[in-house]
């Protein structure tokens, strides 16, 4: 299967300001799509399709920055951003970076800082994909269980021996076993370690796992 193409995405109106950046980074190796409105970089949907980071201007007319990054938190983009600024906004640098921004930086940005900010939105973009591609497979393993066997693996989970799982759900012991040997194939679990950890990325303790099938 091929590699999910790795983009760095750069959203300014300023056209210069666009050409140099890209220049900069395809001449570090960098694949580069360039827009000059956060809405043409919205209606383009790309970056929701492939690896990457977003180099993103404050200020600019229309949709702004901030506001394209509250838009793409509440969307299923969630590329790493990095921050441009002319005039070094304080206030708005703060709320960049406690809405997830990767890093700030002011214009005219220095080539090293730039890179190494690249470079640092690429690390938490690829560990960002690892986590969702984890959690992708839990919920996919929990999908294949019976009501039966997901009701075992949520009393296994939550510490119960087999006998005490038997006595709640009002079935033998015997045929506890079976169901759970069948989970943990299921599951690919070689033990409740592993089960609680797929636990965690699926989120079984909320309403967000999918439905088991009857």
């Amino acid at each position: 299967m091929n590699a999910i193409p790795v983009v760095i995405y750069i959203v300014d109106d300023e056209a210069d300001v666009r050409k140099a950046l890209s220049r900069l980074l395809r001449s570090a190796g960098y694949t580069t799509h360039l827009f000059g409105s956060a809405g043409e970089f919205l209606v383009s949907g790309e970056a929701r399709f492939s690896a990457g980071c977003i180099i993103l201007d404050l200020a600019m007319p229309g949709l702004n920055g901030l506001e394209l990054q509250q838009h793409l938190s509440t969307s299923d983009c969630h590329r790493p951003i990095i921050f441009l600024t002319g005039n070094g906004d304080i206030s708005k640098s703060v709320r960049a970076m406690k809405a997830g921004a990767v890093n700030f930086l002011t214009k005219p940005v220095d080539d090293h800082e730039l890179l190494k900010a690249v470079e640092e939105a690429l690390r938490v973009d690829a560990s960002v994909r690892a986590m969702w591609s984890l959690r992708h497979s839990a919920f996919a393993k929990l999908d294949t269980l019976t009501r039966r066997e997901r009701q075992v693996f949520e009393k296994v989970v939550a510490g119960r021996l087999n006998k005490q799982i038997a006595a709640e759900l009002g079935i033998v012991e015997k045929t506890i076993k079976v169901h759970r040997s069948r989970m943990m194939r299921k599951m690919n679990a070689t033990s409740v370690v592993d089960l609680v950890h797929l636990a965690s990325l699926a989120g079984v303790n909320s309403n967000i796992y999918p439905k088991a099938q009857a």
